[in-house]
């Protein structure tokens, strides 16, 4: 996450890595972690999971105390090892990164079942994770080949194969990973050297579950379409805000596009993995994001994601999705021991309550909403209660280089009662329709579409029908800000403004993909095909081709046109009237005065600014 306070630091942050002569030691007289909030002293009983030095199986990063993490090449070749001596381990590699690196997924299973289908044989639970989507935010990856450890080869945890399957993904962003640097992530207190946020394009890859144009993301969705997994894990790191907690996670919330999972995570998960992470000697809490964009006084948010992200996305398609956040001021040996609690408890949750999720994923899977929200909005209204909440102390300062009041974080413990906001207001709800249909000229949406396993039938034969379309008179590349610059992950986002809707019968012609939303991931082809989705392919640039005027008409033709036109209809010349007298800039304009009279004969483009892609109405 990116809170607008860090938004100068991160860009001082990629300023630094682009100094030619810089990586060595840039501005090496300033101590950088100094400049960092008081460090807040702990230990926990978690410490005695790390390995002892002469442990034959201890990780590359317990040998540095959980200092420092490995490169990926050493990384892969201690799994190697791994799962050479332990039969419960397969490792495979589920896809190519740009740089020629493969992504590798490790399969533990107590039976032995290395496939889709074996494992979907026996029954058990399936909980799928990964680290390193940013890859600077790599704790993930250090608990989790601990955990893989002691669940085989030292038999500490052996136990919790009986109950569960796991997949592991220790590095999704290979490439990012590699970037490596001390000078990467200035709020972030270890590993010692750490890798970039985005892949070798400049992609963030969690903001890429709808789109799908990075080849992770692309990996990471054909393993949940083909494994199925009851549980899905996404290991981050946090940006922004001091506080006591070291690892805060959540869901998508419960009122979201999975109602049911939202409050299993909330009353069946969350107290579970608190607890067990409690009597580690962690403090966990809730996903945190400041309600000022400064720090607490005003309250804190609880976040609602739109389906870029992997919560959002998890909650679009019915998948129990948990968004692992560790803090980022804790240092990095305290965030690799509560992820691996973590990890290790929710695997034994799975198999106590596979129940429990089973029916709460079936019920948001069977729901067949008339209508759903495109997106969620803060609610100004707080939550009725007020939360208490386990902060940091917090001064407000002059800055005189930002030339505004900054936070200055004391490092004393603070509990208090502060108001929550939820980002759970729905915004611009449509009714779902039968169906959607994508002329075969955009060819390349309905194969994105497709890669998420969604049903896309091409049509053999001309359908002809009565249909839906979005006209988008005021769309217009959308406005620049912090958080979507133009170009926005290497694509030109698009405001679509208020569309305007039409029906008629019309045919389609033999190639066009028809996509029924009565399929399992019907929501998720609501959110991917509405206009005013922020997700959608429209949004994301996929459609720019619209935008485009291609024919015109001169002054000699149009002029002589407009007049005949007029004598030839009254109230076509008041219309005209009435609009010079009420758009002074429209009186003013030789060429709209102009196109307006072109736009109401035969001659005018009708397919300008009409959104392609048709809506069939549910049959009455």
């Amino acid at each position: 996450m990116w809170p607008k306070t860090l938004f100068p630091v991160l860009i001082l942050t990629a300023f630094i890595n682009l100094q030619p002569c810089a990586a060595a030691e840039p501005h090496g007289f300033i101590d950088y972690q100094s400049l960092l909030p008081p460090i807040q002293e702990w230990s926990g009983k978690s410490e005695s999971l790390i390995a002892a030095r002469s442990d034959e199986w201890v990780t590359p990063a317990e040998l540095t105390g959980l200092r420092a993490t490995p490169r990926y090449d050493e990384t892969m070749s201690w799994l190697r090892k791994l799962v050479a001596a332990a039969p419960e381990l397969e490792m495979v590699s589920i896809g190519k990164s740009l740089q020629g690196r493969d992504f590798w997924m490790v399969i533990a299973s107590a039976d032995r079942n290395f496939t889709p289908a074996a494992h979907a044989s026996t029954g058990k639970p399936l909980l799928l994770a990964h680290s390193g989507i940013h890859s600077g935010e790599i704790d993930g990856k250090d608990a989790g080949l601990m955990l893989l450890r002691d669940m085989t080869v030292t038999k500490r945890r052996r136990e919790l194969l009986q109950g569960a399957d796991f997949l592991f993904i220790p590095i999704l962003n290979v490439d990012g990973h590699e970037r490596r640097s001390a000078f990467n992530r200035i709020n972030q207190r270890g590993p010692a050297e750490m890798g970039w946020r985005t892949n070798a394009r400049n992609q963030n890859l969690n903001r890429d579950f709808t789109k799908l144009d990075t080849e992770g993301v692309r990996a990471l969705v054909a393993v949940l379409r083909k494994w199925q997994p009851d549980l899905y894990l996404d290991l981050h790191v946090t940006d922004g805000a001091d506080y006591q907690y070291d690892i805060t996670f959540g869901g998508n919330g419960r009122k979201g596009w999975s109602p049911a999972i939202g409050n299993w995570i909330e009353d069946v998960y969350r107290p579970a993995i608190n607890a067990a992470l409690s009597s580690y000697g962690h403090e966990p809490g809730p996903l945190i994001f400041t309600a000022n964009g400064m720090d607490m006084q005003d309250g804190f948010l609880s976040w609602t994601g739109n389906p870029r992200f992997s919560n959002g996305y998890g909650d679009a398609i019915h998948l129990p999705t948990v968004l692992v956040e560790n803090h980022s001021l804790k240092p990095y040996k305290r965030r690799v021991l509560g992820t691996y609690v973590l990890l290790a408890e929710t695997l034994a949750l799975l198999a106590r309550e596979q129940v429990s999720l089973e029916l709460a994923t079936s019920t948001d899977q069977k729901r067949r909403p008339a209508s759903i929200p495109l997106s969620f909005e803060r609610n100004e209204q707080p939550a009725a209660e007020k939360v208490l909440f386990k902060g940091v102390a917090s001064q407000r300062v002059a800055g005189p280089v930002a030339g505004a009041e900054v936070v200055r974080w004391t490092g004393e413990p603070l509990d208090e009662e502060l108001q929550q906001f939820n980002v759970d207001k729905p915004e611009h709800e449509v009714e779902v329709p039968q169906a959607y249909i994508v002329p075969a000229a955009w060819v390349d949406v309905a194969e994105r579409i497709a890669m998420h396993g969604i049903t896309v039938q091409k049509l053999s034969q001309p359908l002809t029908t009565q249909a839906e379309f979005y006209r988008l008179p005021e769309a217009q590349i959308a406005e620049p800000s912090l958080w979507t610059p133009n170009p926005f992950e290497g694509r030109v986002r698009i405001d679509p403004g208020t569309p305007e809707k039409q029906t008629m019968v019309t045919t389609f012609p033999a190639g066009s993909y028809r996509i029924d939303t009565r399929q399992p991931l019907g929501e998720l082809v609501v959110l991917m095909l509405e206009p005013q989705a922020p997700d959608s392919f429209l949004q994301w640039g996929f459609f720019l081709g619209i935008f485009n005027r291609t024919e015109y008409a001169e002054s000699y033709v149009l002029e002589p046109l407009a007049e005949k036109m007029m004598e030839n209809d009254a109230d076509l010349k008041q219309r005209f009237e009435h609009r010079l007298a009420s758009d002074e800039a429209f009186a003013s304009s030789s060429y709209q005065r102009l196109m307006w009279f072109y736009e109401q004969t035969p001659f005018y483009d009708r397919q300008y600014l009409l959104y392609p892609v048709a809506r069939i109405p549910l049959a009455e």
